[in-house]
């Protein structure tokens, strides 16, 4: 898979993100804003693996449809795939 611009935007604003949480950890923040931060972070990584998924799917079953083949594998591998990342 060919990973554009979008998604790598994505994990670089993640990279970011837990470069601010290990500074506020640094600085003796408080921990509501920490876990706040955190979970900004997870919310973040789980729209980045449903969009690589998503786009992904979509490139399968493209191909799967122009080579005369079924996709409902390539479906249920990409649920499953969601469901294990979480």
């Amino acid at each position: 898979m060919k990973y554009d611009d979008d998604v790598k935007k994505r994990l670089k604003r993640m990279e970011g993100q837990i470069r601010g949480v290990l500074k506020m950890m640094e600085e003796e923040q408080d921990c509501k804003d920490v876990v706040s931060q955190i979970s900004a972070v997870r919310s973040a990584a789980d729209k980045a693996i449903a969009y690589i998924v998503a786009v992904n799917l979509e490139q399968c079953i493209l191909e799967e449809k122009a080579a005369g083949r079924d996709s409902s594998i390539m479906v249920k591998q990409a649920v499953e795939l969601l469901v294990k990342s979480r």
